[in-house]
């Protein structure tokens, strides 16, 4: 027996706001970084607060280092359903920063729940520059 294969889907594009939303509804990601001049990826759960990505790391994070530079970073959360071709796929891009007001450190420490059980010592906020994002849509035909 066969399997019958899904057809190819659409891909449409999301608003920014759209784009937001549909990242605000996920809390794992991926967050992407230069670490010795070379691409570095790591997943980290994360939450959006006023249009901005933020999670937590432990210390001796690699992202500290571009963090500490006020790098420029990627962030990227999806839902896709491999089987039917379908989902969504969000990219942020900005530049990411520690948090060091005490307050707010304090109240994103509430409103995070940290990946790994490793110590989460500090806040990294990205603004975003470039918010794209994509919907896969099966076609009815």
């Amino acid at each position: 027996m066969t399997q019958e294969r899904p057809s190819p889907s659409r891909m449409v594009e999301l608003s920014e706001a759209e784009a937001l939303e549909l990242l605000a509804g996920v809390s794992l990601g991926r967050v992407v970084f230069s670490e010795q001049a070379l691409p570095a990826i790591r997943p980290v759960s994360h939450i959006v607060d006023d249009g901005r990505v933020v999670f937590l790391v432990h210390d001796g994070a690699a992202i500290l280092s571009p963090t500490a530079e006020r790098g420029v970073v990627a962030y990227e959360a999806d839902e896709l359903d491999p089987s039917r071709h379908t989902g969504w796929s969000v990219i942020v891009t900005g530049t990411a920063h520690l948090v060091s007001d005490s307050a707010e450190v304090s109240r994103y420490r509430t409103k995070l729940t940290p990946w790994t059980e490793t110590g989460t010592a500090h806040v990294i906020r990205i603004s975003p520059e470039i918010i794209t994002g994509y919907r896969l849509v099966a076609d009815a035909g």
